[in-house]
C-alpha cells in the first residue's frame, strides 16, 4: 500500500507542471482613461498604407506596428516583391516616416526619405518565433 501511495505521489508531482498553464499577466489595480489628441492617427489608418519616396514613388507599404512597453518603436513595411511573391520585412523607426493627413482626399499619407533600393538593403525581419502569425 505504502509503495502505492508513493508510486501516486511520484506522478502527481511529475505532472504538475505538464497540467500547469501560463499565468494571465496581472492588470493595474486602477484603469485611466486618456485623450485622443486631434492630431493622433490610429492604428488601422495605417495598416496597409502605401509609403512613398521623395519622387512620391511607391517605396513600400506598412503591415504591421511594433510596440514596446506602450510606446510605438516602429513601422513593419514590405518592400519589393510582386503581388505578394518575394516580398521582405524591414522596421522603420516611426521618427523617419513623415506622416500627412489630406484633407482634400480624407486619406492619410505616408512618406519616407530612402529609395526601394535603400530599404530592400536593410536588415530583414522575419514573421517566426514568437512573432509568428
Amino acid at each position: 500500500m505504502r509503495r502505492l501511495v508513493l508510486a501516486l505521489a511520484a506522478v502527481t508531482a511529475l505532472t504538475g507542471p505538464v497540467l500547469a498553464k501560463d499565468e494571465a499577466p496581472t492588470p493595474p489595480a486602477t484603469v485611466k482613461f486618456a485623450p485622443v489628441p486631434q492630431d493622433a492617427v490610429l492604428s488601422y489608418n495605417l495598416i496597409g498604407l502605401n509609403v512613398v519616396d521623395g519622387t512620391n514613388s511607391n517605396v513600400g507599404e506598412i503591415k504591421d506596428l511594433v510596440i514596446e512597453k506602450g510606446k510605438l518603436t516602429g513601422y513593419i513595411m514590405s518592400v519589393g516583391g510582386f503581388l505578394g511573391m518575394g516580398e521582405r520585412y524591414v522596421v522603420v523607426d516611426p521618427s523617419s516616416v513623415a506622416l500627412t493627413y489630406d484633407t482634400g482626399a480624407k486619406k492619410w499619407k505616408a512618406s519616407v526619405n530612402a529609395s526601394k533600393d535603400a530599404l530592400k538593403a536593410a536588415p530583414e525581419f522575419k514573421y517566426d518565433g514568437k512573432f509568428k502569425r
